[in-house]
């Protein structure tokens, strides 16, 4: 038991750094980028690379570490983040900055899959939804810390921050090589010929299989909090002329009550409630907390509608992963992978559509965040009657 705790926390480690490393770029970039004599339209480019680059990638490494095993490729992923967040910090040239993004993304996504399917490997299908949640916590502090440790070491340049990052994730990798064991025995491990098949494949064989609903939920969570993500700031801004630190204060807090949700909550109301419910009830509340943040009229409520929609957010994401784990048998490393896909595909779509929608309508992004929402509510009860009808006509013939 003490191994799989140590290995739990290494796990943890890295996605913190690297969640870390993606959330420091959030105060620092667009005056980085502007110290380069570009724009809005370049930042949107660095922003949607790095989030297209996961989208393009994490099949293929998810699907790798079900032959390989999972420790190299954890391993791989922390170095080529490293080398990401070094380019960037020694870059002179927008073109450095744009290979930063593409090597930062793609070798990112080698890690996120691979550790959750390094959780399925190594828990019960019971405890199944308490270490994804505590994986989850991992990533929420590292987004919550990220932008306070970026914005503190900016003060003594605006490169600091990322010399910080790729230092730490070089020594993740270290410690994954030195003292994280492998959870994948050989004889668990696909043949190599399936490595063959392409990406949009696996993602249309994943979508006709029995994940594929539930590759679509993943869909909707991120482009959500990509919607929330994108357009967040400039609403504070526009509608309330909230300063970028009291913007800050927002996000530090929400990702503070998501992190708490996702390491002690999630666990408790799986194992009450079970998965199905837990996410129907974070579908709802995620939809409730988008409607409600723009009727938000102060400080205090907008802290408050902003918590209910990340509160419903972060407890989607564990359940829904839990969920996705118990049907993937074997393949764990490849449909974690797809599944990476599609949430880089819903952060892709949820900034890109939240940005033209904000420019026509300040509360356009939260009414198409809330409607989606409330659609995949509505779907999931579609969908989970007919599992149960599945389930039932099976027994029968069965019996």
């Amino acid at each position: 038991m003490k191994k799989q705790t140590k290995s739990l926390l290494l796990l943890m480690v890295n996605m913190f750094v690297v969640m870390m490393g993606i959330g420091l770029v959030i105060p620092i970039l667009p005056y980085y980028v502007d110290s380069f004599g570009a724009g809005s339209i370049e930042l949107g480019v660095l922003i949607a690379l790095f989030a297209f680059m996961q989208f393009l990638t994490a099949p293929f490494w998810g699907k790798l570490s079900d032959q390989v095993g999972r420790k190299p490729l954890i391993a791989i992923g922390m170095f080529g983040f490293a080398v990401a967040e070094f380019i960037f910090a020694f870059a002179t040239q927008m073109w450095m900055l744009y290979m930063s993004r593409i090597i930062a993304g793609a070798f990112g996504a080698a890690v996120m899959p691979t550790a959750m399917a390094y959780v399925a490997d190594t828990t019960t299908e019971e405890k199944r939804s308490k270490g994804m949640g505590l994986l989850g916590m991992s990533m929420a502090l590292g987004i919550v810390f990220g932008p306070g440790i970026g914005g503190w070491l900016a003060e003594v340049s605006l490169s600091t921050p990322f010399l910080f990052a790729g230092i730490a994730a070089s020594l993740a990798c270290v410690f994954s090589l030195l003292f994280l064991p492998e959870s994948l025995p050989e004889d668990k491990r696909t043949v190599k010929g399936e490595l063959k098949t392409s990406q949009f494949s696996d993602m249309w064989q994943a979508l006709r299989s029995p994940v594929g609903f539930l590759l679509g939920l993943v869909f909707v969570l991120s482009f959500g909090l990509a919607n929330f993500q994108t357009v967040f700031g400039m609403y504070a801004w526009d509608r309330f002329l909230y300063s970028p630190s009291e913007v800050g204060t927002i996000v530090m807090i929400v990702g503070v009550v998501g992190a708490v949700a996702q390491g002690g909550l999630i666990g408790r109301l799986s194992k009450r409630f079970g998965d199905e419910k837990v996410a129907l009830g974070s579908l709802l509340l995620s939809g409730v907390g988008f409607i409600l943040m723009s009727f938000a009229f102060n400080y205090s409520t907008l802290i408050v509608t902003t918590c209910l929609f990340f509160l419903g957010n972060s407890l989607l994401r564990p359940s829904v992963n839990a969920m996705i784990s118990k049907l993937a048998g074997k393949k764990q490393g490849l449909v974690m992978g797809v599944n990476n896909s599609f949430v880089s595909l819903g952060n892709v779509m949820g900034a890109l559509l939240a940005g033209n929608l904000f420019a026509f309508n300040i509360f356009f992004p939260f009414a198409v965040g809330a409607s989606m929402m409330f659609l995949a509510f509505f779907s999931t009860i579609l969908w989970l009657g007919k599992q149960k009808n599945k389930a039932i006509k099976h027994t029968e013939e069965v019996m």
